[in-house]
């Protein structure tokens, strides 16, 4: 599995197929639900740069939470197929429309992951860091988006 920090396609895989068999689908986000939507891998395996994914974000639902050992983001979903997951801010909480769980490739595997225009909105309302800013510039490119940053 993961050493110092970094991350691999196959470790990545390795988790949705674990809670598939806890009959748990989770949504990837962040940089590697960047990379399944582009379909092919953005941060180098091997580095000295700092642009490797060190982590993985995913969502699932809340009331599955106690079945994990992973961070996790906990989404209470709604009868239309839509979900929030709390915030800092009690009054605002992130929303997840239901259109915005698809799917993309890690490796030639299909995972669910979460659509561009989310990620794009994911990533509002801090600094951006270099590797968010490379992120966005893939999505652009391959969507044709626009990016606040």
């Amino acid at each position: 599995m993961m050493t110092q920090g970094v991350m691999t396609a196959d470790d990545v895989l390795t988790v949705p197929a674990l809670l598939r068999e806890v009959r748990a689908a989770v949504p990837i986000g962040g940089g590697w639900g960047n990379d399944a939507l582009v379909g092919e891998q953005n941060r180098p395996r091997r580095s000295r740069c700092r642009m490797q994914h060190g982590d993985l974000d995913v969502m699932h639902r809340q009331e599955q939470e106690a079945a994990r050992e992973i961070d996790v983001h906990p989404l209470v979903f709604a009868e239309d197929g839509s979900a929030v997951q709390a915030s800092p801010e009690p009054s605002r909480p992130f929303k997840y429309p239901s259109s915005c769980f698809v799917t993309g490739t890690i490796s030639g595997t299909t995972v669910p992951c979460l659509p561009a225009d989310q990620q794009v909105y994911f990533h509002q309302g801090y600094e951006p860091r270099v590797r968010d800013r490379r992120d966005m510039s893939r999505l652009r490119r391959a969507f044709g988006i626009g990016t606040h940053f």
